[in-house]
């Protein structure tokens, strides 16, 4: 493997732009906990190496369980998970993974149901970003430190 270029150097305006969306998604009043499990579910299904290493570390040094990190690819199996962590996991899901079957209702109005519309608007800019950031950590070819 090897790291085929660095984004911030070849266009430092684009990659402030996505940074202006982490900006975002890190002043929002979203539990740092919730952000983190939206970055690492997302990171996963996207195979994204550089932020499943990135994002499992910084929720370590958030406080989250080690015994939930390695859970989190088997969350529907598992008791370790709240109500609205599972619908911000399913909607985190359904996002990435969006030209299976797009945003199902229920999905949708699951997560509905445990924020208000500025909160979800939230998560779901949380969601978009990661799968941004995945896309070009992959197509870049960044390997984690």
């Amino acid at each position: 493997m090897k790291t085929r270029m660095l984004m911030h150097q070849e266009h430092p305006e684009a990659y402030s732009a996505m940074m202006g969306m982490e900006k975002f998604i890190n002043s929002s009043k979203l539990d740092k906990t919730l952000v983190e499990l939206i970055k690492i579910r997302a990171s996963q299904i996207n195979g994204c190496a550089f932020c499943i290493h990135m994002h499992t570390s910084d929720a370590r040094k958030n406080g989250e369980s080690e015994k939930r990190i390695y859970a989190l690819n088997a969350w529907r199996e598992t008791p370790y998970f709240t109500d609205e962590e599972r619908a911000v996991l399913a909607l985190t899901e359904a996002m990435t993974l969006i030209a299976g079957s797009h945003v199902p209702d229920e999905v949708y109005d699951e997560a509905a149901r445990h924020f208000s519309n500025k909160t979800l608007s939230e998560v779901i800019i949380a969601i978009i970003t990661i799968n941004g950031w995945n896309r070009l950590a992959i197509a870049t070819g960044r390997i984690p430190d």
